[in-house]
């Protein structure tokens, strides 16, 4: 018998970083079943893909637009001890399986919402892939390059393992008061907490950062236009996370006043990726990194700022998340209904000798003579 055999988990994801998490949980023994919507996820025209993420998970196909769909589900979760959804914020909630909706079904119901930025906060709105989240989480060199296809994304699957994490914890804790929660995992939020650990060692004033070469022979392209890390006129660097949506390759080519090539089709994209990028790169070479950001994001455009350490740990973002706290690091996970811990005291050497282990809930601590 399997660890999580008997878990049931609901599972709305697609792509990548949400089907890795329950087939985490899945390889575990929960029985999780995969809702796709009519047609299939999206994902499987790529098997090679696909077929690696969603091992041992059951699917059925539901159009959650259609009163039957919407119905099928609900009593699903209503089954369910686990829901785990992937959609922009907001997004869940329209189509009727938010997590207010769930609850009221079923009370010891873990749902998770798995995003980019999370589902509140200054960035929560924000689009953006994998090169994005590790810009802002100051999980990038400041001397990155453009990404290549093969490159392995760290945030995606970061994210996903913490999910898996979060959700067994909640589950633990569900089962033993009937009280689900409300998992809000953002991807970005995790990389910063990983960031946030490891210490900026004292190093020599650092150098004016150098500005890009016009003719723009030091970077190298992405693996598809408008996809990678781009140079500022100022010696900064932003990332842009296009990848096939034809909404933020529009919104990305306009903010750029680039109009020529908003319409361009994702197939024709992939067959003139070198001049299409270095478009992009030359418009985003003519803008300061603020400025760049500042017209992008309006725009809604997938684009972040390549920020250090130090500029993490300052960000709004992630201070309005916990992410950062007090000047050190908080969770990378955020619960509605058991919150974690806040940073707290470290202990000195063998300062609880003597003590037993807590009250669960409480703070009263027993005395014992080991």
């Amino acid at each position: 018998m399997a660890l999580l055999d008997g878990l049931r988990v609901l599972d709305l994801t697609m792509w990548r970083p949400g089907p890795y998490a329950t087939q985490l949980l899945a390889q575990l023994g929960a029985d999780v079943i995969k809702v796709e919507p009519p047609g299939g996820e999206p994902m499987r025209a790529f098997r090679g893909h696909f077929d690696l993420l969603n091992q041992h998970k059951r699917s059925v196909a539901l159009d959650l637009k259609t009163p039957e769909g919407l119905a099928r589900c609900r009593e699903l979760a209503a089954g369910a001890e686990v829901f785990v959804e992937g959609f922009r914020p907001g997004v869940a909630e329209r189509l009727g399986v938010g997590h207010a909706a769930l609850r009221a079904l079923n009370p010891a119901l873990v749902y998770c919402s798995l995003s980019g930025y999370g589902a509140q906060g200054p960035l929560a709105d924000v689009p953006g892939h994998d090169v994005n989240y590790r810009a802002y989480a100051a999980a990038l060199p400041p001397d990155a390059a453009s990404p290549d296809a093969a490159e392995l994304p760290v945030a995606d699957m970061a994210a996903a393992t913490m999910a898996a994490f979060a959700i067994t914890a909640a589950c633990l804790k569900a089962r033993g008061t009937g009280v689900g929660d409300r998992i809000d995992l953002g991807m970005a939020d995790v990389l910063a907490n990983w960031v946030g650990t490891v210490p900026t060692p004292a190093t020599p004033a650092a150098a004016a950062p150098a500005a890009p070469r016009a003719d723009g022979a030091d970077r190298r392209a992405g693996p598809v236009p408008g996809y990678g890390v781009y140079a500022t006129k100022d010696g900064h660097k932003v990332t842009l996370g296009v990848v096939s949506e034809e909404r933020l390759w529009a919104a990305t080519c306009r903010a750029l006043d680039l109009p020529e090539h908003a319409d361009v089709p994702f197939a024709e994209r992939l067959a003139a990726v070198p001049e299409l990028d270095a478009a992009i790169a030359e418009a985003v070479a003519r803008l300061t990194r603020d400025e760049a950001v500042e017209r992008l994001t309006a725009a809604g455009a997938p684009v972040a700022p390549l920020l250090d350490r130090a500029g993490m740990m300052a960000h709004d973002h992630f201070r309005a998340r916990g992410v950062v706290a007090d000047g050190t690091v908080g969770s990378p996970v955020r619960t509605a209904v058991h919150p974690p811990l806040p940073p707290g005291p470290v202990a000195e050497l063998d300062e609880h000798r003597g003590q037993a282990w807590r009250a669960p809930g409480g703070s009263a601590i027993s005395r014992t003579d080991i």
